[in-house]
């Protein structure tokens, strides 16, 4: 039975242990759902309190999103599926939201989206939302208390916000409007998820703030990557990935390591869990763990 969004809000509140979620993609083959699902019961004994699903620019992953969710829901895994407003009209959202609660889907990660392939700026649909705050409304206004809501939150600021203080006052917006948690997006300077978070209870924004954290495999992902979202990669994490030389292995183990001590800290310092982006692949998210459990 899929869990209740007052127990994966209680779940992500819990004061007594920190919550540990994972992300998932939906895969584009076959081969790809195998690796998946393969990632899905590996992490499963590991004591996960939530999965999350993303979900395609324009709905183009649309159909697999529920189809794969629906999967993860079965193997167990209280489930938030990501939902942006990108290509779709108001009356297109609510009814990825009907399926989405036909599902059994426990939450929902409100976003806006990035703009499509192609694109270099965000163009709402006539007949849809320019914003994440105006899909938070949407879900409490015909959902009320059936998902747990998400929305995103940016250590380093959103890649068109004009300022922090911007950025930080659009956030507490979403929250007021009904937001029960928030992820952030990836960082790899812990320094900056502490401002981050300082910034956005000096705004009133009270709900957890879980820190969005992302194994490296390689100096070369890590640079698209943060290239993407605009993160900032450190020297120190530079100079240990540029140390492996082209030995794949090697940088791979640091990009877990510096997880590890990513996340040592943040649960050190009074972060409430952590989000681990692991793009489908179970090895590293299990080193991390592991270490961390052990």
């Amino acid at each position: 039975m899929p869990m209740s969004s007052d127990r994966l809000v209680n779940a992500i509140r819990n004061p007594e242990r920190p919550t540990v979620s994972v992300e998932f993609f939906p895969p584009k083959d076959e081969r790809a759902a195998e690796i998946m699902l393969h990632t899905a019961r590996t992490l499963q004994p590991l004591g996960i309190d939530f999965a999350s699903i993303t979900y395609g620019a324009g709905g183009t992953s649309r159909d697999t999103t529920v189809a794969y969710g629906s999967k993860l829901i079965e193997m167990g895994f209280p489930l938030v599926g990501h939902l942006t407003c990108v290509g779709h009209s108001r009356e297109e959202l609510l009814s990825i939201i009907q399926q989405y609660d036909a599902a059994g889907f426990s939450g929902i990660l409100a976003l806006r989206g990035d703009p499509p392939k192609g694109q270099t700026s965000f163009t709402p649909h006539p007949l849809g939302f320019s914003h994440a705050i105006e899909l938070v409304q949407l879900i409490q206004q015909e959902h009320r208390g059936r998902f747990a809501i998400g929305v995103a939150g940016f250590p380093e600021n959103h890649p068109e916000a004009t300022d922090t203080p911007s950025d930080i006052r659009y956030l507490s917006q979403k929250v007021a409007a009904g937001a029960d948690f928030v992820t952030t997006q990836l960082f790899l300077d812990n320094a900056d998820y502490f401002r981050f978070v300082e910034a956005a209870r000096s705004a009133g924004v009270g709900v957890p703030i879980l820190p969005g954290v992302l194994p490296v495999l390689s100096l070369k992902q890590a640079r698209n990557f943060c290239g993407f979202c605009k993160a900032r990669i450190p020297d120190a994490l530079t100079q240990e990935l540029e140390a492996c030389g082209d030995n794949e292995e090697a940088q791979r183990r640091v990009g877990v390591s510096w997880a590890h001590r990513q996340i040592r800290e943040l649960l050190e310092k009074g972060a409430p869990g952590v989000h681990l982006y692991i793009l489908n692949k179970s090895e590293s998210a299990v080193e991390v763990l592991s270490a961390l459990r052990a």
